[in-house]
């Protein structure tokens, strides 16, 4: 327990820009292995499912690839239907999946963050990080439902905004993070504060907009940075589809007719879409830290508490 305590991190401090994008990293190596091991426990189930999808969708575009090579087949109009509705039934569960691990998840690595805040370290189980999800589940899903109505009046002032040529595709970007700092900073006031949704929105949409700037700036270097991180760790499954895809060509392997490529195939959509979700909650941390840096300059409070925690040992 020491050994936490002394390599606990202190976020409830006022930084500046730089010293957030120092301190995520510090973060991110300190709490990766045990939070990996939390977004493994409570996946497991629909990391199978994202498995499942995966195999639908390729085998139905394989089943597409293999029909219209064979457009004069007896069976063209019946083996036509079968790849759509393996590819669409792909898609619908691959949404309907995607949807519910992303706020799982969303909901994860905020309570990982605020437990490691509260305990002063990794001082506590996994169990608790999920007792905190489920006692907020009524609250995160009015948040989620709010907040995909109000995405999509963002989208619409996005899309008028791509008729301004530039200027527009620069606002377009700056927009895109605010909204992803005014979310992300939101949802952390609604589980920490254990406020309500509107009073958490509210209160994101302060500290956010009064500290604009760094909040855009903070999303957008650390969405780069992470997304670099992204593609980098897709490089070695990603040169090895690779291969096979340039072996598949040359040798004219028939798709459909052989279980290896739909094994390559699915595996490696499947991976692809658990980094995805995985780099979904290293995007929360952002806003995570963030919040707390916010909060601190904003109310003061840990500060003030600190004076007082001195004024009272002189006493």
């Amino acid at each position: 327990m020491n050994d936490k305590k002394n390599n606990f991190i202190e976020l409830k401090i006022n930084r500046e820009f730089g010293d957030i994008i120092s301190l995520y990293f510090d973060f991110f190596k300190t709490n990766i292995k045990k939070f990996t091991n939390i977004f493994l426990s409570y996946n497991g189930i629909f990391l199978i499912g994202l498995l499942i999808v995966s195999y639908l969708m390729v085998s139905g575009v394989f089943a597409l690839v293999a029909n219209n090579e064979n457009l004069f087949g007896s069976n063209f109009a019946a083996n036509e239907q079968n790849s759509i509705s393996y590819f669409v039934t792909g898609g619908i569960l691959f949404f309907l999946i995607f949807i519910v691990v992303a706020i799982l998840n969303y909901s994860l690595s905020t309570a990982y963050m605020i437990k490691y805040e509260e305990k002063e370290g990794q001082n506590f189980d996994k169990s608790e990080v999920w007792g905190m999800v489920k006692n907020n589940m009524g609250n995160i899903i009015v948040f989620i439902l709010i907040i995909i109505l109000v995405f999509f009046g963002f989208m619409m002032l996005a899309a008028i905004l791509t008729f301004i040529p530039l200027v527009g595709m620069i606002a377009q970007y700056i927009i895109q993070y605010f909204f992803m700092a005014w979310v992300g900073v939101s949802f952390f006031a609604m589980l920490k504060e254990k406020a309500g949704v509107i009073e958490a929105l509210g209160e994101g949409w302060n500290l956010v907009s009064n500290n604009f700037w760094r909040a855009v700036g903070v999303n957008f270097i650390l969405g780069f940075l992470i997304g670099m991180l992204f593609l980098i760790v897709l490089m070695i499954p990603g040169i090895l589809i690779g291969i096979y895809t340039f072996h598949v060509v040359q040798n004219n392997v028939e798709l459909a007719g052989s279980i290896v490529p739909t094994i390559v195939y699915t595996l490696g959509t499947c991976v692809l879409l658990i980094l995805m979700v995985y780099s979904q909650c290293l995007s929360q941390f952002v806003n995570g830290i963030l919040y707390y840096s916010l909060h601190e300059k904003t109310h003061n409070l840990h500060t003030r508490s600190k004076i007082d925690q001195i004024g009272s040992s002189d006493l």
